[in-house]
């Protein structure tokens, strides 16, 4: 019986680390003032936000988001669905733009 408590723990502790729930799925709609291309930032999202995607239907969108600038200066602007205004991040590389508004995303407007 001694042999199955360290089984059993072990066990216990695995359902622990995958019953932590995931972010729900969110869809971006890239606006189409934006000058970043919709690639650079899908492929920051796969590293920092895998809950999260870009679609091309504004019907079945979450947010849009406004992606401007260049490297070295990057605004990034988070709009609900009716176009309100939720979250801005200026920036100097891209990276940290995206990782700001999935942080965003996922601790406020996934709620």
């Amino acid at each position: 019986m001694k042999k199955f408590i360290p089984v059993i723990f072990m066990l216990f502790i695995a359902f622990i680390g995958t019953s932590v729930a995931a972010p729900p799925p969110v869809r971006l709609l890239m606006s189409p003032a934006s000058n970043v291309p919709s690639a650079e930032v899908l492929k920051n999202l796969s590293d920092k936000c895998p809950n999260v995607s870009i679609t091309l239907n504004s019907k079945e969108s979450d947010f849009m988001l406004e992606a401007k600038g260049w490297p070295g200066h990057y605004r990034f602007t988070l709009y609900k669905k009716g176009g309100d205004a939720l979250y801005a991040t200026q920036t100097q590389y891209l990276h940290n733009a995206v990782k700001d508004v999935c942080h965003y995303i996922n601790n406020n407007a996934a709620k």
